[in-house]
């Protein structure tokens, strides 16, 4: 569930980017309303998500995903011009993105370093 919501919280990543270029500085209220409220749940999300998840890797998944999102929706909407060397680029985003997802997380404060610490004051198992 926590790579659910991550991932969702990306998207309104992409969402209040969107909506930031798009508010002409917070002159334009439609855009600026979708920024604030798209803001707030992607930071919502991204807050409950990093309990489950090393910041680290959530962090850079929110980013890297948003910043695609971004950036694609940008080009399929014909605001911002198309090159091979940026979807090569994107592409490369996504598989970091993706390659973060797969490495294990090691020692430190990964998921099971939480769960372990939620039953202890002292953060024993």
């Amino acid at each position: 569930m926590p790579w659910i919501v991550l991932l969702v919280s990306a998207v309104f990543e992409a969402v209040w980017a969107t909506a930031l270029g798009k508010s002409d500085g917070f002159s334009q209220l439609v855009p600026s309303i979708i920024f604030f409220v798209a803001l707030a749940i992607s930071m919502g999300g991204l807050g409950w998500a990093v309990k489950h998840i090393p910041i680290g890797t959530a962090y850079a998944v929110w980013v890297g995903i948003g910043a695609a999102l971004t950036v694609s929706y940008a080009i399929l909407t014909g605001d911002e011009s198309a090159s091979v060397g940026k979807v090569v680029f994107i592409a490369g985003i996504i598989a970091a993105v993706v390659g973060l997802k797969l490495v294990p997380h090691g020692p430190g404060k990964g998921s099971a370093d939480i769960e372990g610490a939620e039953g202890s004051s002292t953060g024993a198992p």
